[in-house]
C-alpha cells in the first residue's frame, strides 16, 4: 500500500518520493492517521477501508472549494484513491500550536470570509458526503427550509428509527421543523458542515485552520451553531465573526433547531445518551 501511495505522490508532485519513516497520528474518529516522510517533506495520510474512496474524494473537493475563497486556511489534499485493500488521502501536513486570542479572533474573521463567499443561488453541493461516517444528501434545493428539513433533519430521524431510537412521529418533526424555518431564506454560504473543536486548529505560527469538512452550500449559522455544541470556542471567535459579518436576528432559536442534526447523527453513530439528548432537543421544537 505504502509503495503505491509514494508512486501517487511522486506524480503529484513531479518528483520522486519514497516513505523512509511512518509514524501513527491522530485521524479523527473514523480513520487512520499517519504522518510520513522521505527526510525532506512530511504529508498527513488517512486510510479507511476500500470502500470509502468516495467519502475521501468528496473531502478533497471540500477542501479544494474552501481553498479557492481565499479566506481561511485548509489542509491542502494531494492525492486519494485506492491501494490493496485500503482508501486513502494524502494532504499537505501542518504543525499545528495552542493560538492566542488573536488567532481565535482571526479564525472567525476568516470564516466570515469564506461564507460571504458567493458563488451558488441554491442549497446543496456538487454531490453527496459523509457527516463523520453517515451518507450525506445534498441535492440542489430552492427554498433552505426544504434543504434542512429533508436532506438534513429527515434523513437522520429515519436512520435513527431504523437504528431503534424512540423519537417523536416523523411527519409531525417534519413539519415542526418547516415551519419554525418558515419563510427565512439566507443567503447560500460554502459551510464547513461539521465545525466542531477538534476540526478548527492553529499551526504553530498562530494562523487559524479549519479541517476534516462535510461541505456544502448551506446557511452559515450552521457552522456557528455547531462551533457552540460540544463547549463552543474561544470568545475572540465569536467577536472576530460578529466584527465581520454579525448574525441574523433570530439566530438563538434556529442554532438550536440546527445542532438536532448533529446530535441525531451523533445517535446513529454512536447509540448511547445521545437518543435523549436528541428527544429533547425535539420535544422543545413541538
Amino acid at each position: 500500500m505504502w509503495n503505491e501511495i509514494a508512486k501517487q505522490i511522486s506524480q503529484a508532485i513531479g518528483q520522486p518520493f519514497t516513505v523512509e519513516t511512518r509514524r501513527s497520528v491522530s485521524g479523527g474518529c473514523i480513520n487512520q492517521g499517519y504522518a510520513i516522510a522521505d527526510g525532506q517533506r512530511t504529508y498527513f495520510v488517512k486510510v479507511n477501508t476500500a470502500s470509502q474512496v468516495e467519502m475521501f474524494a468528496a473531502e478533497a473537493l471540500g477542501l479544494k472549494q474552501m481553498y479557492e475563497t481565499q479566506s481561511i486556511r485548509v489542509p491542502q489534499p494531494l492525492t486519494w484513491g485506492v491501494a490493496g485493500n485500503s482508501s486513502y488521502i494524502v494532504m499537505e501536513w501542518l504543525e499545528f500550536g495552542r493560538g492566542d486570542h488573536t488567532s481565535w479572533e482571526k479564525m472567525g474573521q476568516n470564516l466570515a470570509a469564506m461564507h460571504r463567499y458567493q458563488r451558488a443561488t441554491k442549497f446543496g453541493w456538487d454531490c453527496n458526503n459523509t457527516i463523520g461516517s453517515t451518507p450525506q444528501v445534498n441535492d440542489w434545493t430552492e427554498n433552505w427550509a426544504d434543504f434542512f428539513t429533508e436532506h438534513r433533519i429527515g434523513f437522520q430521524l429515519r436512520l435513527a428509527k431504523r437504528r431503534g431510537g424512540g423519537f417523536p412521529d416523523l411527519g409531525t418533526v417534519l413539519d415542526a421543523v418547516r415551519d419554525r424555518l418558515g419563510d427565512w431564506q439566507p443567503q447560500p454560504s460554502l459551510v464547513h458542515g461539521d465545525l466542531w473543536s477538534g476540526n478548527a486548529a492553529c499551526t504553530v505560527q498562530g494562523e487559524p485552520v479549519i479541517l476534516d469538512p462535510a461541505t456544502y452550500w448551506g446557511d452559515r449559522e450552521v457552522d456557528l451553531a455547531m462551533t457552540e455544541l460540544f463547549g463552543g470556542f474561544p470568545a475572540p471567535f465569536y467577536r472576530g465573526y460578529n466584527q465581520a459579518w454579525p448574525l441574523d436576528a433570530g439566530y438563538q432559536e434556529r442554532k438550536n433547531l440546527y445542532n438536532i442534526y448533529h446530535i441525531l447523527n451523533h445517535f446513529n453513530l454512536f447509540g448511547g445518551g445521545y437518543g435523549s439528548q436528541a428527544n429533547r432537543m425535539l420535544q422543545k421544537i413541538l
